[in-house]
C-alpha cells in the first residue's frame, strides 16, 4: 500500500524537484521508503514518483519505481493473486528476483499488455511508462478501492493518489469546479469522474487511461463495469447451490487478503457483514485474529458491545476504543488535510479513530465495505420498493406528466402552508419524487441539497452534469440500484472515507467483499435471495448464522451513525459563526450569502433543519480555507 504521483511535462518546464514534492506529500501512506524516476526527452519530461509501506518482500527488492526492459512503473495498492499469475509467466520463461506483487505485475504487462489487468484480482492504482512505445498507462481496480487522480492542462499533465499532490507543483491551476461543488453538496462526496477542481479528473474505477508522450493524445478505455455483472443472465441454481457457492467465493476473497508480511488484523463492528468476514477467517486459523472496533457512551450509536459478544464468540484477539467528543474535536480541524477534497460523511471520524486504534497492533486491517451494495443490506432499498408500490397505485389517468404536475403543486403548498422548516423540506422532497423510477428515487433519495436548494444557495447557476447515477441498467428494480449505488455511494463515498482515514496513520485497508469473483457471480443470482420478504441480506444472512448464533446477531441494522451533531451543540456553534460569517461568504463569492445565514439562524436557534446542509457548508469551507488560499 503506497502513494504514486508523476507526470509528463511538454512544455519542459518541471524539475526533478517538482516530482520530489508532489510524491513526499504523500509519506503518510507510504513512511517505509521513496522512490523517483525522473527523464527528461526530447519533446517531454517524464517522472514517476513513488511513498511505499512495505507489506510484500520488506526487502530492497520491493523498491519502486520497479524497471523491467522498457518499462517502469509505480503502483500502489495489492494484487492478491500474484503467486498464480507468478507460476504462469515462469512457464513463459519469466524469471524473478523478489517474492514482491510488483515485479509480478510489471513482467504481466511486459508479457500481456494492458490485457494482463484481466487476470488481477485486487486493489490497484497503477503507473507503467513505456519508452519504446512513449506512453503512459494508467490503470484503476474494478471497485475503485484505491484513488487515482489526473490534470492536464496547458502542456502539463500530472496523476497522483491525492489531490494534494497537485498543489506541490507550481504550473497547477487551482480554479473551483462549480459543477464539482454542486455535486459535493447534493452528496457529501463527488462522483467519478469529477472532482472539485477544472481540469482534474478522477479515473474511474475499472478503466485505464493512456497518454501518448509523442502527441499528447489521451485514451480513456473501460475494461471492467458492474452493469456488465448485472446484465448477466440470471443463474438457473437452487438456494443451497447458491449458498455454497457464495461462501466458497467469499472465503476465498478473505483468505487472499491475509497475504502479509506484516500483522494483519480486521474491523469488526458486529454488524453482517464484518462479522462474517471475521467468522470465515477466524474459523480457518488457530492463532487469534486482531479485531477492533470503535464505540459510543451515547448507547443508540454503539454497537461495540455487539462486536465485544461476536468476538467473544469467535475468539479473536478483541480490542475496542469509545470514542469521545474530545476526540471528535480534535480530529475536526484535520479533516480538510487528510480528505484533500470537500467530504461530508461525519463518520470520517470515528473511521479515523478506529484506524488509529488498529495501527498500534497491525500494518493491514480488513474492512467489511460492500456488503450492503451487493447482498442488499440498507433500509432505503425497502423504502425504494414501497414507494414504488405507492406511486402505481395512483390512477392510470395521473401519468407522468400529470404525476409531476401534481409534485409541483404539493411543493407550492409546502413552501406556501408548512411552517416546520425540515418537514416543509421533506414534503417539497416527496413531491419530486412522485413518479419517479426506483433510479431516479436512488438518485433523489440520496440528494442532501436538492436541485432546488442548489439554485436557491448557490450564485453560479446550476449545470447538470451527468453522473454514475444516470448509468444505463434495465434489470429487476433491485439489481438496478444495487449496481448504481456500487459506482457512486460505495466507491467515492464509503471507500474513499476509508482509503483516506487508514491511509493517514499508513494503515492499509482490504476489502474483501470487494473481491471482483463475489459481485460476478451474487449479480446473477435472483433478487430473492439479497431481499427476501423485506428481510434485507437473506443470502449473507444464511451463511452467517452457520458460523455465529442467530440470536447474536439478530438486531436492527444500525449503520456507522455518530453523535456528532449532538457532541457539537456549543462547539459547533464556534465553527459555524467562524466559517457561515457573513464576511467570510462574501469575500468567497460562491453562496447566496443571505440564504446560508437563514439555515445556519435556524440550527443555531434550535429549529428543525436538516443537519447535513449545514455540515456539508461547514466542510466546504473548512477545505476552502485549507486549499484555495
Amino acid at each position: 500500500m503506497c502513494g504514486i504521483a508523476g507526470l509528463v511535462d511538454f512544455r519542459r518546464q518541471s524539475s526533478k524537484e517538482n516530482l520530489q514534492k508532489m510524491t513526499d506529500v504523500l509519506f503518510h501512506r507510504g513512511p517505509d521508503d521513496g522512490g523517483y524516476f525522473f527523464e527528461g526527452f526530447e519533446q517531454s519530461q517524464v517522472g514517476l514518483g513513488h511513498r511505499r509501506l512495505s507489506i510484500l518482500d520488506l526487502s530492497n527488492h520491493g523498491h519502486q519505481p520497479m524497471a523491467f526492459g522498457h518499462l517502469t512503473m509505480v503502483y500502489n495498492g495489492e494484487v492478491y493473486n500474484f503467486k498464480e499469475i507468478r507460476s504462469e509467466l515462469e512457464r513463459q520463461g519469466y524469471s524473478f528476483e523478489s517474492h514482491s506483487d510488483t515485479e509480478v505485475i510489471l513482467k504481466a504487462y511486459h508479457k500481456w499488455g494492458i490485457e494482463a489487468v484481466h487476470s488481477f484480482n485486487g486493489m490497484f492504482a497503477i503507473a507503467i511508462f513505456d519508452s519504446q512505445k512513449q506512453t503512459l498507462t494508467l490503470i484503476r481496480d474494478r471497485a475503485g478501492v484505491k484513488p487515482l487522480y489526473w490534470y492536464q492542462k496547458d502542456g502539463l499533465f500530472m496523476f497522483a493518489s491525492e489531490l494534494k499532490s497537485f498543489h506541490e507543483h507550481p504550473a497547477f491551476v487551482k480554479e473551483l469546479n462549480h459543477d464539482g461543488l454542486a455535486l459535493f453538496l447534493q452528496y457529501g462526496y463527488i462522483p467519478q469522474p469529477h472532482t472539485i477542481f477544472n481540469h482534474t479528473y478522477k479515473l474511474k474505477a475499472g478503466h485505464s487511461l493512456e497518454l501518448n508522450i509523442q502527441n499528447s493524445e489521451l485514451n480513456i478505455t473501460k475494461y471492467w463495469d458492474v452493469i456488465d455483472c448485472y446484465n448477466q443472465p440470471k443463474l438457473d441454481i437452487s438456494e443451497q447451490e447458491a449458498m455454497d457457492e457464495t461462501e466458497r467465493l467469499l472465503k476465498s476473497a478473505c483468505e487472499y487478503r491475509m497475504v502479509s508480511d506484516v500483522p494483519v488484523g480486521m474491523f469488526l463492528s458486529g454488524g453482517y457483514d464484518s462479522s462474517a468476514v471475521t467468522a470465515l477467517l477466524q474459523s480457518e486459523r488457530t492463532e487469534k485474529l486482531k479485531t477492533f472496533s470503535i464505540g459510543f457512551h451515547e448507547e443508540k450509536f454503539n454497537e461495540a458491545h455487539h462486536a465485544k459478544k461476536v468476538a467473544e464468540y469467535l475468539g479473536t484477539d478483541h480490542a475496542e476504543y469509545y470514542c469521545t467528543q474530545k476526540d471528535a474535536l480534535e480530529i475536526l480541524p484535520k479533516l480538510p488535510e487528510i480528505w484533500d477534497e470537500p467530504f461530508g460523511d461525519a463518520s470520517a471520524i470515528p473511521t479515523t479513530l478506529v484506524s488509529q486504534l488498529a495501527r498500534k497492533d497491525v500494518t493491514v486491517s480488513l474492512s467489511a465495505d460492500g456488503g450492503d451494495e451487493i447482498f442488499g443490506g440498507y433500509d432505503k432499498y425497502t423504502g425504494i420498493q414501497r414507494k414504488m408500490r405507492a406511486f402505481n397505485k395512483i390512477p392510470g389517468f395521473l401519468q407522468a406528466p400529470t404525476r409531476f404536475a401534481l409534485g409541483s403543486k404539493l411543493t407550492q403548498y409546502a413552501a406556501e402552508k408548512v411552517g416546520v422548516f425540515n418537514a416543509r423540506d421533506r414534503l417539497n422532497r416527496f413531491s419530486q419524487m412522485i413518479g419517479e423510477n426506483e433510479k431516479g428515487l436512488l438518485k433523489k433519495g440520496s440528494q442532501v441539497f436538492t436541485d432546488q436548494d442548489l439554485n436557491r444557495f448557490l450564485l453560479n447557476k446550476l449545470n447538470p452534469v451527468k453522473t454514475e447515477f444516470d448509468a444505463e441498467i434495465n434489470q429487476a428494480w433491485l439489481d438496478n440500484v444495487l449496481a448504481i449505488d456500487y459506482k457512486t455511494y460505495q466507491l467515492d463515498g464509503i471507500l474513499t472515507k476509508v482509503d483516506r482515514a487508514t491511509m493517514s496513520v499508513s494503515l492499509e485497508g482490504r476489502e474483501p467483499l470487494l473481491d471482483y469473483r463475489v459481485i460476478d457471480f451474487v449479480a446473477k443470482l435472483d433478487p430473492k435471495l439479497k431481499i427476501n420478504n423485506n428481510n434485507k441480506k437473506y443470502l449473507l444472512k444464511k451463511i452467517t448464522h452457520k458460523y455465529l448464533p442467530k440470536e447474536i446477531m439478530d438486531r436492527p441494522k444500525m449503520g456507522f451513525g455518530v453523535p456528532i451533531f449532538d457532541w457539537f451543540k456549543a462547539e459547533l456553534k464556534d465553527y459555524l459563526m467562524n466559517y457561515l460569517s457573513e464576511d467570510r461568504l462574501k469575500q468567497g463569492g460562491i453562496f447566496n450569502v443571505q440564504e446560508v445565514l437563514k439555515l445556519r439562524d435556524r440550527y443555531l436557534a434550535g429549529q428543525d433543519v436538516n443537519i447535513n446542509q449545514i455540515w456539508f457548508l461547514l466542510m466546504f469551507e473548512m477545505w476552502r480555507e485549507r486549499w484555495m488560499h
